[in-house]
C-alpha cells in the first residue's frame, strides 16, 4: 500500500473511534434514563418545582445531551477530519 492509503486508513479508523465512543456515551445516557424509568419511578416522579418533575428534566437533558454530542462531532469533523482528508487529497494529486 502507498503512504496515502495507510494515512487514509488511519484517518478512517480515527473517525470510527470517535463515532463509536460518542455512540457508546449516548447509549449509556439513554439506557441509564430508561433504566431509571423502569426501576425507580418514585425518584423520577419527585417534583423539583410546580409542574417540573425530575423525570421530565432528565428526559429533556438526554435530548439536549444528544444535541451536544452531535455538535461536538460536527465541529470535530469540520475542523480535524475534513482538513486531514483535504490535505491527503491535495497530496495525492
Amino acid at each position: 500500500m502507498h503512504e496515502h492509503e495507510h494515512r487514509l486508513h488511519a484517518i478512517a479508523a480515527h473517525r470510527w473511534r470517535i463515532a463509536f465512543i460518542l455512540s457508546a456515551i449516548m447509549l449509556a445516557a439513554y439506557y441509564g434514563f430508561i433504566l431509571l424509568v423502569a426501576f425507580d419511578k418514585e425518584l423520577l416522579a419527585s417534583l423539583l418545582s410546580s409542574g417540573l418533575s425530575l423525570g421530565i428534566l432528565l428526559g429533556a437533558l438526554v435530548i439536549v445531551f444528544a444535541w451536544v454530542l452531535t455538535i461536538f462531532y460536527t465541529l470535530w469533523a469540520n475542523s480535524v477530519y475534513d482538513s486531514e482528508i483535504a490535505e491527503l487529497s491535495h497530496l495525492s494529486r
